[in-house]
Order: structure tokens, then sequence, then C-alpha cells
């Protein structure tokens, strides 16, 4: 059986200080969701806090991207070695921030997840189509297009199924808006019948009084929160109304 996940991406949030409050509420409060996992994705510069904070805790974390490469002479990069001596249990990659606003291609989400896969740590591949793209009726090729770096992995991954995919579908990454349930479905249910075992997460401004119609669908197996992952309360009311949905 799936285990559902509830992840926040921090993105470019947050002090030391808020980081640290942020931490330890979500820490204290994790028994709560018992039934689902719980995972946080500060910014590399917090990632230090994660060890001793949430360390009593059943609460995963991870980085919000990675390096392809090993080491270097890549300047601002964070390898795979690095994240994984911090103890990180996933990374975020592709997320439509870095293909739009930082070029990334297939091409090197394919190889960032290779490198997560051998460093042991579980990617969370992003997956999603642009408003012009879901007008047009190309949303299902589109995602297959980026899901096809899952070819690459299998050879590659020995644990092939840890892998999570979240569906996010770009126009509704920090509008306000958010696919219908139905619509949410409909493409989780594509990925599903070619990643039968894989988690499949939804995100695009997932908030709690969205969330729960959205953990009513039979393939999504959770959610991957922006904005509502910096208030541990909306966070937690997010996991609760999961928890109560499996």
């Amino acid at each position: 059986m799936r285990r559902p996940l509830i992840a926040g991406n921090w993105k470019m949030h947050g002090t030391q200080k808020s980081a640290e409050e942020l931490l330890r509420t979500i820490a204290k409060n994790a028994n709560t969701v018992d039934d689902i996992e719980l995972a946080v994705f500060p910014p590399f510069v917090h990632l230090s806090q994660c060890p001793v904070l949430l360390a009593n805790s059943t609460v995963h974390y991870g980085a919000q991207t990675i390096s392809e490469y090993s080491d270097g002479a890549y300047t601002g990069e964070i390898s795979a070695t690095m994240l994984k001596d911090l103890g990180c249990h996933y990374v975020i990659i592709g997320h439509s921030e870095r293909r739009k606003i930082y070029g990334e291609t297939n091409a090197q989400i394919a190889k960032k997840c290779i490198a997560a896969c051998q460093a042991g740590i579980i990617p969370i591949l992003c997956v999603g189509e642009t408003l012009e793209e879901r007008e047009k009726e190309l949303t299902l090729s589109v995602v297959q297009e980026q899901l096809a770096v899952v070819s690459v992995l299998k050879d590659n991954c020995t644990d092939f199924a840890d892998i999570v995919i979240a569906y996010e579908p770009i126009w509704a990454i920090g509008t306000g808006k958010s696919a219908t349930p139905e619509q949410a479905q409909a493409v989780h249910a594509a990925i599903r019948k070619q990643l039968p075992q894989s988690r499949i997460i939804y995100g695009g401004s997932v908030k709690s009084d969205n969330a729960k119609a959205l953990f009513s669908m039979p393939d999504i197996d959770g959610a991957l929160v922006g904005g509502a992952s910096l208030d541990a309360n909306s966070f937690l009311e997010i996991a609760k109304l999961c928890n109560n949905s499996f």
C-alpha cells in the first residue's frame, strides 16, 4: 500500500529563527498524523538545523534541488554527497520554477535524478504543464515527455519504485488557482498507468480549503505544499486532512 506523503517546499523563505520555530512546531505535532509521512524542504542554509530539530520525530527532510555533478569546480552547486551527509532523505528535482527560471532541461533533470539515486536520496520528480499547453489540450503529452527521464532511471536506481512523482500544473503554482480534483485525478491516473507502484502527489496552491477534495481522488497520494507550508498550523491541517482521507 502506498503511504501518503505531505511535503512542504519552503522555497526561498525564512531566517534561522523562523526556520527553527517552524521545524520545532512540525516535529512536536507530527505524531498527530501517524498514518501519513511528513517531509520538509527548507532552503540549503537551513538544512543543518534539521538533523537536530527533527531528530526525535518521524519528519523527513530534503533539499529543493541538487547538482548533476558529484564534485568539482561548480561554484554555488550542492552535490548529492553533501546532501546525504546532512541526512537528506529526499530532493525535489525538476520543479517548474527551476525549469522556467534557470532553464533546466529534461536531460539535466535525468542526470540529477541519477545523482540522487546513486547517493541513496529519493527524488521527487516534478512534472506539469503551462496554461497555454492545457488550453491546447497538450497536458498529457507534456507530462509524458517530462516523464521520459523515468526510462533512464530504471537502469540507474536500485529502489526505482521509491521515486515520487509530483504533478504540478504550472498555471496553479503561486497563483492561488488550483486544478479541480477531477483535473488533477485525470493526470494522476495517466501517470499511474506508467508507474503503478510510485507515489504520485499533487502540487499547486494546495491549501486547507481545497486539500480534502483533492485527497478524495483515488490516485492522489498526498501533496507538495508551497506557501501554506510556511505556516506550521496550515501545513499540519493539510496533513490531518490527508490523514483522515486514507
